[in-house]
């Protein structure tokens, strides 16, 4: 049986999200959960003013929304696969 990693959701407060081109996209600041099933739905960032990835993320709330199945990697920055984001 594999074992899996978990993270602290605490720990990941604040971390760099870039893309897997390595463009800066912001900060996480939050994740949105579906209610009914417990699975991570989205990553809300506070998006970088400088990338134009970010800047077409961004809702009418200032945030960019990442879906989660968009992450790639988490580390000591987390990475989205850029293709998905579109």
């Amino acid at each position: 049986m594999a074992s899996k990693k978990y993270v602290i959701a605490k720990q990941l407060g604040g971390k760099k999200v870039i893309t897997n081109k390595g463009e800066k996209i912001g900060r996480l600041s939050d994740v949105t959960i579906d209610r009914k099933s417990g699975d991570l739905e989205s990553m809300v960032i506070e998006a970088d003013d400088n990338s134009k990835i970010a800047r077409d993320l961004v809702g009418s709330d200032n945030m960019a929304r990442v879906p989660f199945k968009a992450v790639f990697s988490v580390s000591d920055v987390i990475v989205v696969d850029e293709t998905m984001l579109v």
